[in-house]
């Protein structure tokens, strides 16, 4: 058996610690220790509770301890776009304001005085997202100036993490592509940008590489969690490593790393910059070794994992009111399970209306089946009246959404793409495969499940001479996990 090396992987719900190994040429995977991750409501805004987060990381790396699978590297991925910054003492300044806050509305138009989108978009390659940091600075700018003028740095929440861990600052490139601030193709912090639109240049330094050292633990970590370790990065944002788990074989196939969000793309060499590109709001995220992710950013199963917690009373954050709504239930108080869902849509499957999946109304709505309803009913289709017909909108939604995407795809890279590779947790979703199968008209091949947490095993295992590179990882993952072919019908 080889080294074990250890995943943190914390996305917009829980968090897992995830230990992976060789074994008879095959990776093997062990879920040491998962925590929730919540959103909380503080000065006025909903915020990640950093705290929790953080007690999650050491609980998982004290089982670690405990089992005596200690982790040759360990490496912390998770959403993209948040940050906190940091005093010149390293503390916290402020809070980590979540990406679906409300306080970015009106933010793209303070950036837009100072540099238009199709030349803001020439620039970085990064797709227009209401939450983009840049525009989470623009709001920060306004409110809490005096933040930004004690700052001495600012971190990505993985980059934090890491701080926290080793007491060492960096700053991975994968995760600061997001915020729409790095030149893309130059790859580094666009200081004229940063200068227009007036923010500290002090506050973005180099840019490190998946599969970089950050650092061993410090002494005080080390004595917790009774043991020595060294921390690495991987990509650190979680796209960039789903992507990598990716078990395709050639340049053929279409991208889909599906969770709370679906993000649906390529891998380029070069970046996609044009005014065609931009008017379809696709996206050049940079991925390891500088390959390009590019893809659309598509709402996911974040609608349907919504209305699940709706539907069940339980809100997403804490004190939020959800708007009224009138749905048939037809099950009294039940707690409905995804499969749950999926039964009931596939009851209702001539329940024809869709919607815009991508629409910003289904960000951050106060109930989603009211926004889903709403959205029917101003475009004059049969408003959803039972949770079946819900369910049957949002997966034909969703489905539409990707067969459009692909289509897109094809036009701006000039590519004729054969086959879907999804990857993540949705990738269990059979129902949805279905679906996307038909629409698209090309066979969707379903996993790997824990696709970021092998993308990010697969960096730290190519640096500690496991793979010669990220095709004989990907040989290695082909092999090691069940992947399941959905056939057009």
């Amino acid at each position: 058996m080889g080294a074990y090396y250890l995943a943190i992987d914390i996305g917009a719900s829980s968090g897992r610690h995830i230990l992976g190994h060789l074994e008879d040429r095959r990776m093997v995977l062990e879920e040491i220790h998962r925590f929730d991750n919540r959103q909380v409501r503080k000065n006025g805004h909903d915020c990640w509770d950093i705290d929790h987060l953080w007690q999650g990381i050491l609980e998982g790396l004290e089982i670690c301890g405990k089992l005596g699978k200690i982790p040759s590297t360990v490496g912390i991925d998770t959403w993209a776009v948040d940050f906190v910054l940091l005093d010149q003492e390293g503390r916290l300044l402020g809070d980590a304001v979540a990406y679906r806050d409300s306080r970015t509305q009106g933010a793209d138009r303070l950036v837009e005085q100072k540099i238009s989108p199709a030349a803001l978009y020439a620039r970085t390659g990064i797709q227009k997202q209401p939450f983009n940091t840049i525009y989470q600075l623009a709001a920060l700018q306004q409110e809490h100036p005096e933040q930004l003028q004690k700052a001495r740095s600012l971190l990505m929440i993985p980059d934090y993490f890491n701080y926290r861990l080793t007491g060492v600052q960096k700053q991975e490139y994968t995760n600061a592509t997001s915020t729409g601030l790095v030149n893309a193709a130059e790859k580094v912090w666009d200081g004229e940008l940063l200068d227009l639109l007036g923010l500290p240049r002090q506050l973005f330094g180099p840019l490190s590489m998946p599969g970089e050292r950050v650092g061993p633990l410090s002494e005080e970590i080390a004595a917790r969690v009774g043991f020595q370790t060294t921390v690495v990065l991987p990509a650190t944002h979680d796209t960039g490593s789903a992507f990598l788990a990716v078990p395709a074989e050639n340049d053929q196939s279409v991208y889909l790393s599906s969770g709370t969000w679906s993000l649906l793309g390529v891998e380029n060499q070069t970046a996609i910059t044009s005014e065609e590109s931009r008017a379809q709001n696709f996206t050049n995220e940079g991925g390891a070794w500088y390959r390009y992710r590019y893809l659309k950013n598509i709402m996911g199963l974040w609608m349907i994992q919504s209305i699940r917690r709706e539907l069940n009373g339980v809100d997403y954050v804490a004190g939020k009111t959800r708007a009224d709504w009138t749905l048939d239930v037809s099950a009294g108080q039940k707690q409905w399970s995804f499969p749950d869902l999926i039964q009931a849509a596939e009851a209702e499957v001539d329940f024809p209306s869709v919607v815009d999946a991508n629409d910003d109304r289904f960000l951050a709505p106060a109930s989603m089946i009211a926004a889903v309803q709403a959205a029917c009913a101003d475009a004059g289709q049969p408003v959803p009246a039972t949770v079946g017909q819900l369910m049957q909108c949002v997966y034909r939604s969703l489905a539409l959404c990707y067969k459009n995407a692909v289509a897109g795809l094809s036009r701006l890279t000039g590519r004729e793409y054969t086959a879907i590779h999804i990857v993540g947790g949705g990738c269990q979703d059979g129902y949805l495969n279905r679906l996307t199968a038909a629409a698209t008209g090309l066979p969707v091949w379903a996993g790997p499940v824990e696709g970021t947490a092998i993308g990010n095993l697969a960096v730290q295992m190519i640096r500690g001479g496991n793979f010669a590179d990220l095709a004989a990882a990907r040989s290695c993952i082909r092999k090691s996990f069940d992947i399941k072919e959905v056939l057009p019908q």
